[in-house]
């Protein structure tokens, strides 16, 4: 299976080495299988410029981008660029202009498609990611949605598949990604690889996430996420907290929808639990307390939100 790997400059350093790495160590892992083996991935480095220089500096020597022409799959290791605001002037500039078209061509072709963590952003820049489903970084996720109003964005997801094109969240999540392409060959694979390179199974980016980083996106969710915090002991209103805001309740329902993608509601539960991890993780308080603590007066809600937001259960996070 022709692989290409499109590294640019500016390229993550760790996110293309782990896509290297999985991919090889799939090859060098092969001819452990039982029975019938996946055909192997004939992977290619292929660059815009003939020699890229990574986020830390390092030289790669690539391919021509012209032979990925032919590729069955086209990976975009991540940019290392992490601040929304210069990461989408990068990806919009000039000097990508060529990738751009690249990926809009293989799309056009039918090539699958993979990115994960910032790569994301260069695909749908490139306008592949219209109309399809996607993820990317937590912490991004704010400013890809207020930009990428055609892709329907689900950060919580650690990779998604729509319609050919792979996408996975923040940073290491390049692990999950080259992952989720193999498994795609050979689930057998895939596991094999897992298990030798140590890597757990991450299906949500949702555990990782830090409520009040989103939140500070808007103006008006950052404020609301502080009048959250100074009461998450008490029952909450909505609508109480838009007038104590000075705006509609529907004002800020569709800006917390905007920014964040979910209702208010949800971003008081996350502060809750993120409350509650703290609370379980640096003292001995008993659970009920902790649950009265951040606005339940019974623990079974928590519980069950703890679960569903960490996959742990309460005992699971004491230390």
């Amino acid at each position: 299976m022709k692989t290409a790997v499109l590294v640019l400059d500016g390229v993550f350093d760790s996110g293309v080495s782990a896509v290297l790495d999985v991919l090889h160590t799939a090859n060098a892992l092969r001819e452990a299988l039982p029975g019938a083996r996946p055909p192997a991935f004939d992977i290619h480095t292929v660059g815009i410029r003939r020699t890229v220089r990574t986020g830390l500096g390092h030289r790669i020597d690539t391919e021509p981008a012209a032979t990925a022409a032919d590729a069955e799959l086209l990976v975009v290791p991540a940019l290392t660029e992490r601040r929304p605001e210069a990461l989408l002037a990068t990806v919009a500039d000039a000097a990508h202009r060529p990738a751009r078209r690249l990926l809009a061509e293989a799309r056009e072709r039918g090539t699958p498609l993979a990115s994960s963590c910032t790569g994301t952003f260069l695909l749908a820049e490139s306008g592949v990611l219209d109309g399809r489903r996607a993820t990317t970084s937590w912490w991004l996720a704010p400013a890809f949605r207020e930009r990428y109003r055609e892709v329907t964005l689900d950060e919580t997801r650690m990779v998604t598949t729509s319609d050919g094109v792979t996408t996975a969240g923040a940073a290491f999540g390049h692990l999950d990604l080259a992952l989720a392409v193999v498994r795609m060959r050979s689930p057998a694979l895939a596991d094999l690889v897992r298990r030798y390179l140590v890597v757990d199974d991450r299906a949500s980016q949702a555990a990782y996430a830090i409520p009040s980083a989103l939140a500070r996106h808007d103006p008006l969710v950052a404020a609301f996420e502080e009048w959250v915090r100074a009461r998450i002991a008490e029952p909450l209103s909505i609508a109480e907290a838009a007038r104590d805001l000075g705006v509609s309740e529907r004002t800020l329902q569709r800006t917390v929808a905007r920014t964040l993608g979910c209702p208010p509601i949800r971003l008081v539960q996350d502060l809750r639990v993120e409350q509650a991890e703290h609370l379980l993780r640096t003292t001995g308080l008993p659970f009920a307390t902790v649950a009265r603590r951040v606005g339940y007066e019974t623990p079974g809600a928590l519980r069950t939100l703890l679960r569903r937001r960490t996959g742990a259960a309460p005992r699971e996070l004491r230390p």
